[in-house]
């Protein structure tokens, strides 16, 4: 059973799967869309929903705690200025997870997370 497990460890010390999941999202908000893994996906989502929430708020505190996930100051900026304001209208629902086949070298269940428009 699953109760109560928050997150997925993806076989990664705690300071690894924080670093991946931080590149994760760079990557997404920056490029749009990343090709992963089907969990990596999933997780990156949490996290991007989360951020994409925070920087709708707009103020202050909202770009502090931001900040504290994402290091780029220009892609903060981009985050608020840009990505923001696109989703003013919408609850949830940012980013979108395809599945994309399996990879060919280990068979990994592979997925497009992209931000929704």
């Amino acid at each position: 059973m699953r109760h109560r497990k928050d997150h997925r460890k993806l076989g990664r010390a705690t300071d690894q799967r924080i670093a991946l999941m931080r590149s994760q999202v760079d990557s997404l908000l920056r490029h749009n869309r990343i090709r992963t893994t089907l969990q990596k996906a999933k997780e990156s989502q949490r996290m991007a929903e989360k951020l994409i929430t925070l920087a709708k708020r707009g103020d202050l505190a909202a770009r502090r705690q931001v900040l504290r996930r994402v290091r780029d100051r220009d892609l903060v900026k981009y985050l608020f200025d840009e990505i923001a304001p696109r989703y003013a209208g919408r609850d949830g629902g940012y980013t979108r997870v395809i599945k994309a086949g399996n990879r060919a070298g280990d068979n990994a269940q592979m997925a497009i997370l992209e931000l929704a428009d």
